[in-house]
């Protein structure tokens, strides 16, 4: 009689083999399906596919039992199969999404502000208690626009923000044809718009005139003033500064770009109020620009200020309450803020 271990043994071969014939049957019956149900060249379907994926797990002796396509290739669908399951994994345990309020929001600024890109809206978030990054802001935008231009020279603007200024004349025509000439002046330290005025008729004493009225005898003159080179700027502005103890550095021949942050700010004037306003006269471009220049100095943010106004404003959590609007500029811009309910 056999040992007991003998017939264990025996046993085990037997079902082995029997186990490798079923699984050898199984896979040339499934390759004789896959030809009769093709035309001219055998096309394995995504389940006959999965079928030989996990057949060449179960089995060893899968290579011996393929006809229809090379070792490789399976070896590849289970390459691309273990890919994309980690794929969706991944993608379920991602970072999280951005909260639906704030997706709002977003959307809500891009459209009432169509001029402002990610970078502001973002300062307005924050402003408001939401610590979102510009790239997921610019990824809900309604409308994208680029960025604004790097500005130059400067290592003179760096090494003399406090102590600088500068002053632009730009025109502006009426309903009646005319036309008007404001002169703005900006202190660099806190992009404050010290002083502007209109006039129809500019010359060197009115110009001159406009730097007594801005900066006072009380110590808060600047100690150089940036200029372009207008013919408005004769010898006797040129003098009224030097008593006042201004030194007077004008930019090169056409060279805007020498004087950048009062032609940006014109720009942000024309762009943001004046070309959406008919002026009528002195007195309504005299209103109108106030009203631009309190939103300026209270609301407007600006990127070389940590993206905030020349005048600080505070952050408001969400605790604070729920999100409004403030009309500025007679509608033209808008301020928020949290208020309580």
């Amino acid at each position: 009689m056999l040992p007991l271990d003998l017939i264990r043994v025996i046993l085990r071969i037997l079902l082995a083999n029997r186990a490798a014939l079923i699984a050898e049957n199984l896979a040339l019956r499934q390759q004789l399906a896959v030809v009769s149900h093709a035309a001219k060249r055998p096309r394995l379907r995504q389940r006959d596919r999965i079928f030989w994926v996990w057949l060449s797990r179960l089995w060893r002796g899968w290579r011996s039992a393929l006809v229809v396509v090379q070792p490789d290739t399976v070896l590849r669908w289970h390459r691309r199969g273990f890919r994309l399951y980690w794929r969706s994994k991944s993608r379920r345990n991602g970072r999280p999404k951005v909260d639906t309020v704030i997706r709002s929001l977003i959307r809500r600024m891009s459209r009432e502000n169509p001029l402002w890109g990610a970078p502001r809206i973002q300062a307005e978030l924050a402003l408001l208690g939401h610590d979102v990054a510009e790239s997921t802001v610019a990824k809900y935008m309604i409308r994208r626009r680029p960025g604004p231009p790097s500005q130059s020279w400067r290592s003179f603007l760096a090494n003399h923000m406090d102590c600088t200024a500068a002053c632009d004349f730009f025109v502006v025509p009426t309903v009646a044809f005319r036309l008007l000439y404001g002169f703005v002046i900006l202190a660099h330290g806190r992009r404050r718009i010290i002083h502007f005025n209109v006039t129809d008729h500019p010359t060197a004493q009115w110009a001159a005139q406009q730097i007594v009225e801005a900066f006072p005898a009380d110590g808060s003159e600047p100690r150089y003033l940036l200029r372009d080179r207008d013919g408005i700027y004769g010898d006797y502005f040129r003098h009224r500064l030097k008593n006042m103890g201004i030194d007077e550095v004008p930019s090169a021949p056409r060279s805007p770009w020498q004087n950048p942050y009062v032609e940006r700010l014109i720009g942000s004037v024309r762009r943001e109020c004046l070309d959406h306003v008919v002026i009528l006269g002195e007195t309504h471009l005299r209103r109108i620009v106030r009203r631009y220049v309190k939103y300026y100095h209270g609301a407007r943010t600006h990127l070389a200020l940590d993206k905030d106004a020349p005048e600080p404003r505070s952050v408001q959590p969400p605790n604070r309450g729920t999100v409004i609007e403030i009309p500025e500029v007679g509608g033209l811009r808008h301020r928020y803020e949290r208020r309580a309910a």
